[in-house]
């Protein structure tokens, strides 16, 4: 039986946030919660708050007092916080003829379960990870393109070396992230013990777009890793070629002072 959340409210606000490259939840875990896989507990006065051990949290329920309160007392638990989290925001509201649609913000529900806000959680946990490193690898787009662009003009700027190893350092931690950690286009393991849910799960997951847009930054990020690598091996091709030359010259040398010795000694 599924348990019941917000029985005198037809509409509860939602909002996910990722708020670093970790939560530990081994505090929490060893509560009794609302809810497990993903880790769902009651906050404030009502509300309810379900947390991804890869640094997302999604609030329901909670005004912005014990939004706040609850975010501030959770900070010892987050490791390498970012800056400038992201956030997304939904209203969730009980309208079971179109449960599962988005409109406008708005996720319409059969019921308010645990269940239920578990699988949208999953969905909007998601959704911010992917805006985050959509954001990111933007950005190394942008310093990429500067040297795609120079291999028209040159590719003996040794200077892109170090520059473009870390752009690929950063590009492969984000595919691990968005792969092995948040593990993006998997079903979560609720679904196994509800699949009666899977069917709201696969409309918001459609909704928000995530395997599009999982698929979109995957090609980025493969492309990101070919345009470095093939420079990379450009540089390592100038550098081969020019040891190449230093022996030559080496070897030069080498003979004109041998006929050097041989003049001076005649």
């Amino acid at each position: 039986m599924q348990k019941l959340l917000f029985p005198d409210k037809d509409a509860v606000k939602g909002r996910a946030i990722f708020l670093g490259e970790r939560l530990d939840l081994r505090t929490l875990e060893a509560t009794t919660p609302l809810g497990r896989q993903p880790l769902a507990i009651a906050a404030g006065s009502d509300g309810c708050v379900v947390l991804f051990k890869y640094g997302a949290v999604v609030l329901f329920g909670l005004d912005p007092i014990e939004e706040a309160t609850f975010l501030n007392n959770l900070k010892p638990l987050v490791q390498e916080p970012f800056s400038k989290p992201e956030t997304e925001e939904a209203t969730l509201r009980i309208e079971p003829s179109r449960a599962g649609q988005v409109e406008n913000g708005i996720i319409s529900l059969q019921e308010f379960s645990v269940e239920s806000l578990q699988v949208v959680a999953d969905v909007l946990a998601k959704s911010v990870v992917l805006a985050h490193y959509e954001l990111g690898t933007a950005s190394v787009f942008d310093q990429i393109e500067p040297f795609a662009a120079g291999l028209q003009r040159t590719t003996k700027n040794e200077r892109w070396g170090k520059e473009l190893l870390r752009q690929l350092g950063r590009t492969l931690s984000i595919q691990h992230k968005i792969v092995g950690r948040v593990e993006i286009i998997d079903k979560p393991d609720l679904l196994w013990e509800a699949p009666e849910l899977e069917r709201l799960y696969a409309r918001l997951e459609n909704e928000y777009e995530i395997r599009d847009r999982h698929q979109a930054l995957e090609r980025k990020l493969g492309l990101i890793s070919s345009t470095a690598e093939t420079v990379l091996d450009l540089l390592q091709h100038n550098s081969g070629l020019r040891v190449e030359w230093y022996v030559v010259v080496l070897i030069v040398v080498e003979i004109l002072l041998s006929f050097y010795d041989i003049f001076v000694k005649v």
